[in-house]
């Protein structure tokens, strides 16, 4: 028993140098884009009409809600899953409301064809996870395959601001989106 203890210790510091982890906030915060505004285009794929009605939508929403939208669009994720870059991104902007997460992020990274809906804490019955697959299922992705980038992040945008605006109770969100309670 202790020879197998022994080996799997040996086993497992020798594979802990082959893995070198998640990369530190200091390494994240040189390539992570900065906060412009409401939308940050850095894959350039909105037009500057584009980015002025995103960005009133994503003032609206915060005037009428209090949740803080934001589009992002990146050029490259730097090799991590577009999971842990929206998640380090949203960490480090600050959005949503502190106490309440009431962030919202679109995030879009066409070079590696992902996209992806980071939801705060605060929002998740109002944008549950059904609903977040839905609209990249329905609103994004078939737009994206025509190369209908911007058109896809407007639509995909509407979706989002359209729930967040929504009047149903989070256990009529619940039952239309099929989600748990």
């Amino acid at each position: 028993m202790l020879k197998r203890l022994a080996l799997a210790a040996s086993l497992a510091a020798a594979l802990a140098g082959c893995d070198r982890g998640p990369p530190s906030p200091e390494a994240f915060a040189r390539h992570a884009p900065a906060l412009t505004g409401r939308v940050v285009d850095q894959a350039q794929l909105l037009a500057p009409a584009d980015e002025q009605a995103l960005a009133a939508q994503s003032a609206a929403i915060e005037r009428e809600t209090g949740a803080q939208f934001v589009v992002v669009t990146l050029a490259s994720l730097e090799g991590r899953s577009i999971e842990d870059y929206s998640v380090r991104l949203g960490r480090r902007w600050g959005i949503g409301r502190k106490g309440v997460d009431d962030g919202l992020m679109l995030v879009v990274a066409p070079a590696e064809r992902k996209v992806r809906i980071e939801v705060g804490y605060g929002l998740e019955k109002r944008v549950t996870d059904p609903f977040a697959a839905k609209v990249i299922r329905e609103q994004l992705v078939p737009r994206f395959k025509e190369g209908r980038f911007a058109e896809g992040v407007r639509a995909g945008s509407d979706a989002l601001a359209a729930r967040l605006r929504s009047r149903m109770s989070d256990a009529q969100i619940a039952r239309l989106d099929g989600a748990a309670t």
